[in-house]
This record gives structure tokens, sequence and C-alpha cells, in this order.
């Protein structure tokens, strides 16, 4: 599992780092932050994206920008062709190096932008089609060329008047304490038993810490409480499954945790501001 603070290098010769991810047995849950911007285009993979207090769907093209320090993972479900593997063509770079790019005055829209990537921007479709060309050849260019070719994606994507905020709430200052890992090993835990009944006193055990310590430490790092973050995993996972399956909803509400079919429509409808029947109409 990756520490909660991740820390990127740099190669020889760039001031950026990429990563060209691919993965067989599909995106992990590993939820991670780090002083970095991040741009990631997922290529054929379908599953639910976690930014902040964001958790939302995310298809084959996904085109997201995290700003530094802003909580954050994804995790697949499925892929599209199961004999390519799930792809994600990651780009990182510093706020000191993004301050000194935009200080000229032809990049102020990506200034703009990246001011805007503090809760997480997520690229309409639209957007993301002009670019991915653009972002695949440039994990094929030399350094200068990569470079070029990254300002000019992040120029075209500052055009996007419809890039959607992903999380309601930004990180504030550089978070720094000592138990942000037994955070981690909670979260992971709960990522992994979503369904099955989850007892704070159990939570509190895996983290090391009494029930009150848990509260106010899960708080100060996910800006949510453990009930309302369980809330939206669950509401979460079963809006993947309205959208891509035909099982009854009652079963879809039993396999994401819920007893109760009432209970689970309720929450999901308090959530979503809809039904469950209605949100699977808009995928019909």
């Amino acid at each position: 599992m990756k520490p909660y603070l991740e820390h990127l290098t740099t190669e020889d010769g760039a001031s950026w780092a990429r990563l060209n991810r691919a993965l067989d047995d599909g995106i992990p849950f590993q939820w991670h932050h780090h002083p970095e911007f991040e741009l990631t285009l997922t290529l054929n993979s379908q599953g639910q994206r976690y930014i902040g207090d964001h958790i939302g769907r995310y298809e084959d093209g996904d085109l997201v920008l995290i700003g530094p320090y802003l909580p954050h993972t994804w995790h697949s479900l499925d892929r599209p062709q199961a004999d390519v593997p799930h792809t994600a063509l990651v780009m990182w770079f510093e706020a000191q190096w993004a301050e000194r790019l935009t200080a000229n005055a032809e990049l102020a829209g990506v200034a703009a932008m990246l001011e805007r990537a503090a809760t997480g921007l997520a690229f309409s479709r639209a957007a993301a089609e002009r670019v991915r060309p653009l972002i695949t050849e440039l994990f094929t260019l030399p350094a200068v060329d990569r470079f070029l070719s990254l300002i000019r994606v992040l120029t075209l994507l500052a055009e996007d008047r419809q890039a959607t905020p992903l999380s309601a709430t930004a990180p504030g200052s550089p978070p720094a304490s000592a138990d942000r890992h037994r955070i981690d090993r909670v979260l992971t835990h709960i990522h992994a038993h979503f369904a099955e009944p989850l007892s704070l006193t159990t939570l509190a055990d895996i983290a090391a810490l009494s029930a009150s310590g848990l509260h106010r430490s899960f708080l100060r790092h996910t800006r949510q409480t453990v009930t309302q973050y369980l809330i939206r995993l669950r509401i979460g996972r079963a809006c993947a499954l309205l959208s891509s399956d035909t099982m009854p909803i009652g079963t879809i509400a039993g396999a994401v945790g819920y007893d109760s079919l009432a209970n689970f429509n309720r929450q999901f409808k308090a959530l979503k501001g809809m039904t469950p029947s209605r949100y699977r109409a808009n995928f019909a």
C-alpha cells in the first residue's frame, strides 16, 4: 500500500514527472496525496474516482486535474477491452513550476484553471477527446518537445468552460500530522469491507486510536465523518451498478451494505437528489 503522502521524482533533464501506468489487474484503491498538481487521463478503464470528498464514476477517456495535497484515488471496476490493460497517463508538476510558467500574460487562463483545480476539475468529454491524442503522443517525445506539448495541453484545457469542480472542499495547509498512516489503514479497510457492518470500535482498533480520536482524525483528513464517508462510498458503488447493470434495485441495495431497501432509497435520494430508479433511467 502506498504511503498517504506520496513522494515523486522527476527524470534527469525534465522539470516535471510523468507515468504511463498499465495494470492488467485493475487500478487499486490507494488513497494518497502529494504537493504537486496532477493531470490524469484514464484509458480502457471504468470505475469510481475519489477526490477530496467527491465520489463519482469514471469511464474511458476520463481526464481530471487535481491540485496540491488534495487526497485522491481511482478504483477500477471493469475495462471495455478485456485484452488491453487499464491505463492511467499521469503528469505531475510542482506549484512553483506552475507559478513561473503562468507568470507570462499569455497563460493567464492556465493560471485561473490551476486555481480552480484546488478542489479537482473533471474536464468535459469534448475537451478530453481534443487533447487525448496530444497526451498519448506526449509520452513518446523527448524532454523539450514533451515540455512544449504539456503547455499546449494545459492551454487547450483552460478553454474548457464545461470543466466541472469535484470536491466541495479544498485542503488547507499541507498536512503533516503523524496519524495520516492510521487513517490510511482505516480507509483501506473501509474500501475492502464497505458492504459489511462496520463499527467505529473496529475501525478505531485498526487505527490504534480511541473512538473519539478516530472521529477527530478522520474528520480532519477527509472533511467528513466515518458515517458520512461510508454512506457516500456505498451510494457511489450503487450508482456504478445502477448505470451499468440490470441487477434489481433491491439486490443492489443489499450488495452495497443495506439491509433495508427503504433506508437505501432514503439515503440515495438525500445524496443524489433522485430515487435509484430515476437515476438508472438516465442510462437507459
